[in-house]
């Protein structure tokens, strides 16, 4: 084998390579855009009603019942929630509020309402149930 020669097949074996790789990575452009053409449509295309699902409305002066409770400023903007909450003794309200929209653990709003944590477990439970029986009297209605 000539010096020469094996010169020669390495230059044509990397130009293979090079071939092959340009060859594939052509077959995926293609590919991706054979699978964006099937999944993706024009915004031309959209009906009254798609445009519909994907608009979003600004609600600036819809009404909300807002809580301050220990220095948290809590605001509910659905209308029957706020309305349930509202009705709570402040008590019982300040237990479902720093729960459920602070996310604050038993323990924890124990520690800021100086009671026991199976104690706000108790009251949180309790009021859950108050909460069902109002909103359910509300859905009578």
């Amino acid at each position: 084998m000539k010096p020469h020669s094996h010169k020669e097949h390495k230059r044509h074996t990397f130009d293979s390579f090079c071939k092959k790789i340009l060859k594939h990575e052509a077959r995926d452009y293609y590919d991706e855009l054979k699978r964006r053409r099937e999944h993706e449509i024009s915004l031309d295309e959209l009906s009254e009603k798609d445009w519909e699902q994907l608009a979003v409305m600004d609600e600036y002066f819809k009404d909300t019942y807002s809580f301050c409770v220990l220095g948290y400023d809590i605001t509910v903007s659905d209308e029957r929630i706020g309305e349930a909450l509202k009705a709570l003794p402040t008590n019982k309200r300040d237990i479902i509020l720093l729960s459920y929209f602070l996310e604050m653990t038993d323990r924890e709003i124990g520690e800021l309402l100086n009671l026991v944590r199976r104690t706000v477990a108790y009251r949180r439970t309790s009021t859950l149930q108050e909460l069902k029986k109002f909103m359910e009297g509300k859905a009578d209605e």
